[in-house]
């Protein structure tokens, strides 16, 4: 089983960019995840081709199955 954290933010142009990190620890909670993002807006950590990003979009956490053939 495969876990990804999907944060999106909508940057400065309008556009939704997607940040995603692998492996988000089980007790992660809508508290801390809120205040990171907020963290990256703030300290403006990135930027994208289409401005700084200004605001939070969603945050989803994605479960899915992997089977490795090789």
């Amino acid at each position: 089983m495969k876990k990804i954290l999907e944060m999106g933010f909508r940057n400065e142009a309008g556009k939704v960019v997607n940040i995603l990190l692998s492996d988000p620890k089980d007790t992660l909670t809508k508290s801390e995840v809120t205040t990171f993002m907020q963290d990256v807006i703030a300290k403006n950590i990135f930027s994208t081709n289409d401005g700084d990003l200004v605001q939070i979009v969603d945050a989803v956490i994605r479960i899915s199955d992997v089977t490795e053939l090789v």
